[in-house]
């Protein structure tokens, strides 16, 4: 299991697009990771007021998030970055609110190289609320990413 300040070792994102707050469990294939919302996201407070509903592009960039933790979890892969290079079979199927802890699950379809695509999932108490294939590539990063030396040294 993954806390915050682990993650934060991984992945180069910081507030307010840091959007895995636990990984529950995780391997070279396979990773499920956590996101709380709380209606103190700064993306509530236009999208809607009146009704509160997580953009889907940050339901997808959470999930790619924990896709990208698997890729980052990786032996050989300390100096690389994940980014993204497509998304397929994106579908919305329930709203995520404030209140609601949205689980991703991460599965590798295929990698070649640095080059991959992965599966994931996003439920909301056990009920699909997100699902996508995200591909990518593992690039050579220049600099550690932010805060990454400070976390280590925790």
């Amino acid at each position: 299991m993954f806390d915050i300040q682990k993650i934060m070792k991984f992945l180069p994102h910081r507030y307010p697009f840091l959007l895995v707050d636990r990984v529950l469990e995780i391997d070279e294939q396979h990773a499920v990771g956590i996101k709380n919302v709380t209606i103190n996201e700064p993306f509530f407070q236009g999208h809607f007021p009146s009704e509160p509903v997580m953009p889907g592009v940050l339901v997808l960039e959470a999930m790619g998030q924990v896709a990208a933790m698997m890729m980052s979890a990786r032996p050989g892969s300390e100096n690389l970055i994940t980014f993204l290079t497509g998304v397929e079979k994106a579908k919305f199927r329930k709203p995520v609110k404030p209140g609601d802890q949205l689980v991703t699950t991460a599965e590798m379809v295929r990698l070649r190289g640095k080059m991959g695509k992965v599966r994931t999932v996003g439920r909301i108490d056990g009920a699909v609320a997100a699902e996508a294939e995200f591909s990518f590539v593992a690039a050579e990063t220049l600099a550690a990413p932010a805060g990454k030396e400070e976390a280590e040294k925790a």
